[in-house]
């Protein structure tokens, strides 16, 4: 299982070609009128540099803006195995696991050759991929093939194949590499460590498991409602309180749904994470829907909040609990 793991983290290293052009001799007038190409050719090549350029700057957010929904993804001539599917996170989650445990890639592509036909298109690059770690190396060398689609928003690679060729130095460095990605998790892997742990909290209310509700939250969390209304709590501090706070949440409560319009908005800081989410609950006591809007800004350390900053409409709130009616939420 380990190696099959390993083997499986490795299958994407050998997938980020970076340009060499400057290590080209300036063509003659000859060769620059003959190599003119299309605006689609371009475009393609300019995808292959960029996969290159963004993986070894670490930059797996705007990387995975370049693949299609679904990726093929093939190194059985370097690793074996089978064919992987992937999808653009997972992917990134595999390189994101690997590349950033290495002090430093370095990877040089020449002899990109396009073809275009109609909406779809492939290319060919010949690649020499570096790898240091300390004073070890690994070095690959090969061909790609990349199958393209066009989508509205542009060109989008769907397909990569690497044909092997050569390796000098250590392969055992992936090994290495992963595991210290393992103990120090790239911005990548944490940012999709805080938008997991707000899913969690969000489906735990949804689903009434306030057992995956108390284990989110770190011990010495905190929420804050700086629009919460009149008599009811602005800030619950410690993960008891907010067990307490949140308490009678399963017996208020009917169907709900919190999860359906969420979008994350990340920041610089990779433990943290602006949201914004729609929710919708039936109250059972009221026998009213509490339809609102919400804002959250959350802070994850090893995957539990330590701080939820709630933004909502008090009206709405008071409203659909009853608040103003001698109702109440949680066990305050």
């Amino acid at each position: 299982m380990k190696s099959l793991l390993i083997g499986t983290l490795a299958l994407t290293i050998a997938t980020i070609p970076i340009g060499a052009i400057a290590q080209n001799p300036l063509p003659t007038q000859a060769t620059q009128t003959a190599s003119i190409q299309t605006a689609d050719e371009a475009a393609m090549a300019t995808l292959v540099n960029s996969v290159a350029t963004l993986a070894d700057q670490g930059d797996f957010e705007t990387l995975e803006l370049l693949y299609a929904d679904s990726i093929h993804v093939d190194y059985t001539s370097l690793f074996g195995g089978d064919i992987q599917t992937h999808t653009p996170e997972s992917l990134m989650t595999a390189w994101a696991s690997l590349l950033p445990g290495f002090d430093q890639t370095y990877h040089a592509i020449s002899n990109i050759q396009v073809e275009v036909a109609g909406n779809r298109a492939t290319a060919t690059a010949d690649v020499t991929a570096s790898h240091y770690l300390g004073d070890d190396f690994w070095q690959v060398s090969g061909q790609y093939e990349y199958q393209f689609v066009r989508q509205p928003s542009g060109w989008k690679i769907e397909a990569m194949t690497f044909e092997f060729g050569d390796e000098q130095g250590d392969r055992a460095l992936l090994e290495q590499a992963a595991a210290e990605v393992a103990e120090n998790p790239s911005s990548y892997l944490q940012r999709q460590q805080t938008e997991q742990a707000v899913r969690t909290f969000l489906t735990s209310l949804e689903t009434k498991d306030m057992e995956a509700f108390a284990a989110v939250w770190a011990e010495d969390a905190v929420q804050d409602m700086p629009y919460a209304p009149e008599g009811f709590p602005r800030r619950v501090e410690g993960r008891d309180n907010l067990i307490q706070h949140y308490g009678a949440w399963p017996e208020v409560s009917g169907e709900a749904n919190f999860t359906d319009e969420l979008v994350f908005y990340p920041m610089e800081d990779p433990t943290m994470v602006f949201a914004e989410w729609h929710g919708v609950v039936e109250i059972i006591p009221t026998e009213r829907i509490y339809d609102q809007r919400y804002g959250g800004l959350f802070r994850v350390v090893d995957g539990k909040i330590v701080l939820f900053r709630e933004y909502f409409n008090p009206i709405v709130f008071v409203e659909a609990f009853g608040l103003n009616e001698g109702g109440e939420f949680g066990n305050q």
